[in-house]
């Protein structure tokens, strides 16, 4: 019998001692870890000894793990969190319940990462617009109930922070100047409610990372770019819109500091961001 290791955030918006429960009558774990705060998660991954390890939590802290493993070490990603863009678009049912059941079977599928400056994602990650979201809803912290804001609050954060990366004000190394920048190795790019944003529909798992840059922010063009996305289509061929697929590497040199996130997680600022392929690099139980 397939027995993992189940590492699991408590504080995450849809995990409480229930659903716990249940994932381990499904899976019967050899151990259940429960992180204690950031970075927890990077550290358990890294001792911990089983067929695999299987997390349950959000994004973020699939990403830990993803940071933590080593060796050919087979992960799976329950859907504990608000948005859970990765168990998602690895096809897993939204319970995680059910999701348990599916990859307890033990099929496994390789993927390709990404890094942003040595750190791996395993979706998406930004600099400018979209990290700095990221940190604006990050501060506004948590409900009383444990839950983080929605994707309303999320929505009205990119707004408030549009007048700041409507102008170029970063270049990507041998494309062009943007006014910011979003890379992904995975569609959709995230979800609001069940309905997936494709930013970059050409973003393939099993491939290299894409990158996507406007030139320049201008509002009247706006509807035509949520069409896009809502679609999955047209952006590749935008003569304002900067787009490459399946690349191995991406640099990214600001003209200031700014913020960068990878998998909904803030990096911090920087001036010069190289991102990397990470191809082949992981087995995810699906």
């Amino acid at each position: 019998m397939y027995q993992p290791v189940l590492i699991v955030n408590p504080f995450a918006s849809r995990v409480d001692e229930q659903v716990v429960r249940a994932v381990e009558e499904v899976l019967h774990p050899v151990a259940t870890l429960r992180t204690e705060g950031p970075r927890h998660a990077t550290e358990l991954a890294r001792s911990a000894e089983g067929d695999g390890i299987v997390v349950l939590g959000g994004d973020g802290a699939a990403n830990e793990v993803l940071n933590g493993i080593a060796g050919d070490v087979p992960v799976g990603v329950l859907p504990g969190g608000g948005t859970n863009v990765l168990a998602r678009a690895l096809g897993l049912p939204r319970d995680p319940v059910d999701a348990a059941r599916r990859i307890a079977k033990g099929r496994t599928r390789r993927i390709s990462l990404g890094r942003v400056n040595g750190r791996r994602f395993g979706f998406a990650a930004s600099v400018g617009l979209d990290a700095a979201a990221v940190r604006r809803i990050d501060a506004r912290g948590r409900s009383s109930a444990g839950k983080r804001p929605g994707d309303v609050a999320f929505a009205v954060a990119v707004l408030r922070t549009l007048p700041r990366f409507r102008e170029p004000v970063l270049e990507i190394t041998g494309v062009g100047r943007g006014a910011f920048a979003l890379v992904a190795n995975a569609d959709p790019y995230t979800y609001v409610g069940r309905m997936g944003l494709h930013v970059m529909p050409h973003a393939r798992f099993e491939d290299g990372l894409d990158v996507i840059a406007p030139q320049r922010l201008q509002l009247r063009r706006i509807p035509r770019y949520v069409r896009y996305i809502l679609l999955g289509r047209g952006q590749d061929r935008d003569s304002e819109i900067l787009y490459r697929h399946d690349l191995d590497a991406v640099e990214i040199v600001c003209d200031r500091t700014l913020p960068v996130q990878a998998d909904g997680e803030d990096l911090g600022d920087a001036l010069r961001i190289v991102l990397e392929a990470e191809r082949d690099a992981v087995s995810v139980l699906c």
